[in-house]
């Protein structure tokens, strides 16, 4: 130690440090190829050397001045390494080249030694046992030791190790960003969320809101000018007349006689019919008009089931002011309205619904939307065109014939059984029919013995020659998807309730008509 105490103090000197820049792995693996170059020649016929062979001075393009491998790590450093315990010394490279080594480490037991020393105090121990793992690791020889007390790299295995295969490159960055980019996106989805079912379940209040603040010019003021024939038609929802109203001028928004809707309470169940507005009405005001029975205008047909063709003609002429003659001319000609061509009349096709007709329709117009209704029911009823004729006929005599709608079904299946057999199908509505009386269904011995009726069918086997009234959807469906049974015969014996009793035997058929002639004694008046 100097004796000038303004002079500072030489830093102690530990074995196998590198004090030098260190390598990058470019650099390292030069090193590797000019010690695998030295080796080449080692083999070669030459004479012994120590140490490698110096090589050119070049520079390192990443450091300044001259720049020189390090030297080749040799037979005794290398085997010096290979016999130390490095798993609780260094980490790294180091360590695993003394596991995949194979052999005894070497000091090990002088590990364990210095252990079990500072645990029993012996300090002595300690130190030698620490000098015995570590020396290895500072010098192979005196020559090693002088040189890295003189300040060089020297030989020593560590030295040459940490030079050769440590890498000092940065370590590469975390992909933080990508964790900042998935939550910011799963907080933006959360939000969304919110903010959407809040607006639907708000919606209405939101609305009025925008309303009242940004107040829309979309209605008109007043009862309005003028006259507007408007059409309610069967089906019209409030969206579609608010459709319509806009569309004929009467409202000046979809918007604003709907939300006018929506606000009604009880909602309005709307019926169809012909109404007579104004153009540039209120919403309001149309809304008044559509439920003020003043503004209806009285064109509406109803023809129920099982009306004859003479008497919907009549109920139509009656609505819509037509005179019966032209309604009576324009069914004179059923190919004009696409019927079937045995058809000679228009009965069973004047299908039976309620009917709004607007001012001024013609006969042919009237009759065509029946006609049309009926074949829009057969096709829903799965009838081929083909097979309207035969079809129609047989649902005109079941709509007569059957009471109940359960036993619709039953009536369709008793015709077909007694078709199948080759049986008359005895129906007294078809005669009742052929002698004009479309208002009963009950007959007399002579009339179900007058072979001159051709809709008899008592005395003409089959169908009879057309239909005998206008079926509607119950007795299409029925023929179309009659009961499953073996009856043969039917009787209506109450007409008050129009309960039914079918058979399969004369005997029970018998039975029946003997209930039916009672109750018929019992309840004069009844035909």
């Amino acid at each position: 130690m100097s004796q000038n105490p303004q002079e500072k103090p030489e830093p102690p000197v530990f074995p196998a440090v590198n004090r030098q820049q260190p390598l990058t792995r470019r650099e390292a693996r030069q090193a590797r190829e000019a010690e695998e170059a030295q080796a080449a020649q080692a083999q070669a016929p030459q004479p012994p050397a120590d140490r490698p062979a110096p090589v050119d001075d070049t520079r390192n393009p990443q450091t300044p001045g001259p720049w020189t491998p390090p030297p080749a790590e040799t037979l005794s450093n290398r085997e010096t390494l290979n016999g130390l315990d490095f798993d609780s010394v260094v980490t790294g490279p180091v360590a695993v080249d003394a596991a995949r080594s194979g052999r005894e480490p070497v000091g090990a037991s002088a590990r364990h030694e210095a252990a079990h020393g500072a645990a029993a105090g012996d300090h002595g121990r300690f130190d030698d046992s620490a000098h015995a793992i570590f020396a290895s690791l500072a010098a192979d020889g005196p020559d090693d030791r002088a040189d890295a007390s003189a300040g060089g790299h020297g030989d020593s295995p560590l030295s040459w190790r940490q030079q050769n295969y440590l890498s000092h490159e940065p370590p590469k960055r975390k992909r933080r960003w990508l964790k900042r980019l998935v939550i910011t996106l799963v907080v933006i989805l959360v939000l969304g969320g919110l903010a959407t079912g809040g607006f639907m379940a708000f919606q209405p209040q939101v609305a009025a809101l925008v309303a009242k603040v940004m107040p829309q010019n979309n209605d008109y003021t007043g009862n309005g000018t003028g006259s507007v024939t408007f059409t309610i038609k069967s089906g019209d929802d409030g969206s579609a007349i608010a459709t319509n109203l806009q569309k004929a001028g009467v409202t000046k928004s979809y918007t604003a006689f709907y939300t006018l809707l929506l606000h009604q309470q009880p909602q309005i169940v709307w019926q169809p019919g012909v109404f007579k507005l104004a153009k540039q009405m209120s919403a309001k005001a149309a809304l008044a008009a559509l439920q003020n029975p003043s503004a209806r205008l009285q064109n509406t047909a109803v023809i129920p089931e099982g009306t004859a063709e003479k008497d919907a003609l009549q109920t139509v002429a009656t609505a819509t002011k037509i005179p019966l003659a032209q309604l009576q001319a324009a069914a004179a000609n059923p190919a004009d309205f696409g019927l079937p061509a045995q058809a000679k009349t228009l009965e069973g096709f004047l299908f039976p619904a309620t009917y709004t007709f607007a001012p001024g329709v013609t006969a042919h117009d009237a009759i065509k939307t029946m006609v049309d209704r009926s074949f829009e029911a057969l096709d829903q009823a799965g009838v081929p065109v083909a097979d309207r004729w035969n079809d129609v006929i047989l649902a005109s005599i079941v709509q007569r014939e059957a009471g109940l709608k359960d036993d619709y079904p039953k009536v369709a299946r008793v015709f077909l059984n007694r078709l199948a057999q080759g049986w008359d199908l005895q129906s007294d509505a078809t005669v009742a029919y052929g002698t004009g009386h479309t208002d009963r269904v009950t007959t007399t011995d002579a009339e179900r013995a007058d072979a001159s009726n051709p809709y008899n069918t008592y005395a003409h086997p089959g169908l009879p020659v057309g239909p005998i009234s206008n079926p509607g959807d119950l007795a299409l469906n029925a023929v179309t998807h009659p009961a499953a049974g073996t009856w043969m015969y039917f009787v209506t014996w109450n007409l008050k309730t129009g309960e039914t009793i079918f058979s399969t035997t004369q005997a029970e058929h018998d039975a029946a008509v003997a209930k039916w002639q009672q109750w018929m004694k019992d309840n004069p008046g009844y035909e």
